[in-house]
């Protein structure tokens, strides 16, 4: 049976795109999100989130009428849902209150014969929870926990796994691992995924797609860590940790990361919870590693507060805002961390860069920070810190930081 129609729910960094992408292969797709302006501005055709040629394909889909933001579920062949998954509280519990809220949201418009696909990267047992939800919302329907591969709903869990700056490409090339609630919802979602997937179609139970999600996250992790420690004892024994990571990957069998000021993002500074959330007792090494990741930003910090006190009127110029290079996310970012609690701290005059944001967020904003050019914050700091290696700050001319005092956590300067 063919999808002549497709709802994603939730159009941000990945909802969007997936929608775009579907559009493009002639699919009706119905763009749903809560925000009022980014419906208005997709019904424009434009887009408000920054990622390479997504605008041409989302402006392209829009004329030709395949794609149209509601802010209202309506009725379609298949639901993908791509909102947030983030978590609260000191133990980092897993907050799937935007999960519950699509499926009700989604509830009232199902019919039978429908494919629900959870592509938020969620803990083990978020799929199941969801379909809990839509059976408790549509007692009138059977869903495949009561009625196996016969349920009139199909559902699985399908996670996102693109880079940003690549996820057009990375959409339709990678692998994606398909998880369903029994073999039929797997059967159904991956003819879902192959009118745009050019990459193998895996096929798995829903707990495993969903751990193998975090696993990846994990694992990247927990190297990350490796080299942001490594970085810390390195500049104890006064060490280039940077020198000392080109020696070392010259080993055949070695391939160390660069370290940086933490680790941002929405996946992985937020997956390896779900993890260790789920299995405390067992989860020791990617708890440390989390741990290890949570605490460099305030050892950044602390080098900055040391620079600063050898100024009278210290003005510090931190480089780059966004979690990592030429994009404009700052979701979970390390780099703003450390500015908001520069701010906090009142250290000295606190001047922020970012060339991939016309705004500062409200928390810097309220605060009366300036965002400038790079140039033009150069010329005012005696401090300058490097937490993102833009391709800007790469270019810059190395002689424009001779006079300054320099803590570069990417290994730009």
């Amino acid at each position: 049976m063919a999808f002549n129609k497709v709802s994603v729910i939730g159009l941000g960094y990945i909802g969007l795109p997936t929608a775009a992408v579907l559009a493009s292969r002639g699919i009706d797709v119905i763009g749903v999100d809560v925000n009022e302006a980014a419906v208005a501005t997709i019904n424009c055709g434009e887009i408000h989130i920054v990622e390479p040629d997504l605008d041409i394909v989302v402006r392209s889909a829009v004329m030709t009428g395949k794609l149209r933001a509601v802010t209202k579920p309506e009725a379609a062949d298949a639901f993908m849902v791509a909102v947030p998954t983030p978590f609260k509280g000191d133990e980092h519990a897993p907050d799937l209150s935007y999960i519950e809220a699509a499926a009700k949201a989604i509830a009232p418009v199902l019919e039978k014969g429908n494919l629900v696909i959870l592509e938020s990267t969620s803990p083990v047992g978020a799929t199941e929870q969801m379909a809990a939800w839509l059976a408790e919302a549509r007692p009138d329907l059977s869903f495949p926990q009561h009625k196996g591969d016969n349920a009139d709903i199909k559902i699985a869990h399908c996670p996102e796994r693109v880079l940003p700056g690549y996820v057009l490409q990375e959409l339709v090339s990678n692998d994606r691992v398909i998880g369903g609630m029994t073999k039929a919802c797997s059967a159904r979602a991956v003819e879902l995924y192959k009118t745009f997937v050019r990459g193998e179609c895996i096929i798995t139970n829903a707990r495993t797609a969903e751990m193998a999600k975090l696993t990846e996250n994990s694992f990247r992790d927990v190297n990350i860590a490796f080299a942001n420690e490594l970085s810390m004892i390195c500049d104890k024994l006064k060490i280039n940790v940077w020198e000392l990571i080109k020696l070392a990957n010259r080993h055949p069998r070695v391939s160390i990361l660069n370290p940086g000021p933490g680790v941002g993002g929405h996946c992985i500074a937020v997956d390896p919870w779900f993890i260790v959330n789920s299995c405390p007792d067992e989860a020791k090494l990617i708890r440390q590693a989390r741990e290890v990741n949570d605490y460099k930003p305030h050892y950044v910090i602390e080098q900055i507060a040391h620079a600063a006190d050898q100024f009278k009127k210290p003005v510090i110029a931190c480089l780059g805002l966004a979690f990592k290079a030429d994009i404009d996310d700052l979701r979970e970012s390390p780099a703003l961390q450390i500015v908001e609690q520069l701010v906090m701290a009142n250290i000295g005059e606190i001047l922020a860069v970012e060339p991939n944001v016309l705004s500062l967020p409200q928390t810097l904003a309220d605060k009366g920070i300036e965002l400038l050019n790079m140039d033009a914050a150069l010329e005012r700091a005696n401090i300058v810190v490097v937490l993102v290696d833009h391709k800007e700050f790469k270019a810059a001319d190395s002689k424009q930081f001779a006079t300054k005092v320099v803590i570069d956590t990417r290994g730009v300067i």
